[in-house]
């Protein structure tokens, strides 16, 4: 492990690590979970349409990796009905401390299986990777991320290594949510200065590797794709979205008229463009599950 990464990781999940002594995710920034329920309602239409693909097996995991404070997997099991309700394993994933969320269970290590969903919801962006600065001969860096003199780099290797392993583990389908970049635009030097960022009280600070502030970068998004492999597809949220959570139409009573007004604010937050909207959706499907099965033929993503 290079000094940089060995540096980022104590400073989140080591002894009085940032994430290892407790500290909530959702206290120090905004993420789509914290928004509403849209999000989980959106992730069990997709859970619903694997377990069609599947056969509606006996048993049928969500397993959301990554899980912070528990608010996405706790939606998803609260808001879980009928049959699919019943089947319903979820199981949330954390380094930090265990939390008491109603029907879910916990632990710090991805199951061996998983026959469903998995989740990591912004998981990927907080997997410790190696900063560097140009030129480098990392074999990573020369496929995915050109690097010249003064430029700074994230060698996205452990975010590869650790979605592939994540898919590895699944029948059916797994989708990591997070912000990132293409080679593209990395190669034509639109991210010179990287991308590494702090954040502490729901402000961006100096990334300082002391436990002091959570640490993250922007993910690699094409080059986990490719190391995973398979049938998978990279769309943008605000797409995703677009197919999942059908718009409600206001009306009916003033109560009504009010609740179906909220929920469309909130659709609209989660699909901004300019915010949560532009986060990307790479999604594979296993186990003689389709990417066809659960979503319908979208833009490409971009950043």
């Amino acid at each position: 492990m290079a000094d940089s990464e060995s540096r980022w990781w104590d400073a989140l999940y080591g002894p009085g690590g940032f994430f290892a002594r407790g500290e909530l995710p959702a206290r120090h920034f905004r993420t789509s979970p914290l928004v509403g329920p849209e999000l989980a309602e959106a992730l069990l239409v997709l859970l619903a349409r694997v377990d069609t693909a599947l056969g509606e097996p006996a048993a049928l995991d969500f397993v959301d990796v990554g899980a912070g404070g528990g608010e996405l997997a706790g939606a998803v099991r609260a808001l879980a009905t009928g049959d699919l309700a019943r089947r319903l394993r979820v199981t949330a994933v954390d380094l930090g401390p265990a939390r008491s969320v109603p029907g879910v269970r916990w632990r710090r290590d991805l199951p061996a299986t998983a026959v469903g969903l998995l989740v990591g919801h912004e998981w990927l962006d907080a997997v410790p990777c190696p900063v560097v600065e140009g030129p480098s001969e990392d074999p990573w860096l020369r496929s995915w991320w050109p690097v010249e003199a003064g430029e700074r780099a994230e060698v996205g290797s452990p975010r590869d290594e650790a979605w592939a392993d994540a898919v590895g583990r699944v029948r059916g389908a797994a989708l990591a949510v997070d912000y990132g970049h293409l080679r593209a635009d990395r190669a034509a030097g639109r991210y010179r200065a990287g991308t590494l960022a702090g954040y502490r009280d729901g402000r961006r600070v100096e990334p300082v590797l002391d436990g002091s502030c959570d640490v993250t970068a922007h993910v690699a998004l094409d080059a986990c794709a490719a190391a995973a492999g398979g049938d998978h597809v990279l769309v943008s949220q605000r797409d995703a979205l677009g197919v999942l959570l059908p718009e409600v139409v206001a009306g009916g009573s003033p109560l009504d008229w009010l609740d179906a007004t909220a929920r469309n604010g909130r659709v609209a937050e989660l699909r901004a463009v300019g915010g949560l909207g532009d986060f990307g959706w790479l999604l594979h499907a296993t186990g003689g599950v389709r990417t066809a099965d659960l979503l319908p033929p979208l833009p490409a993503w971009r950043p």
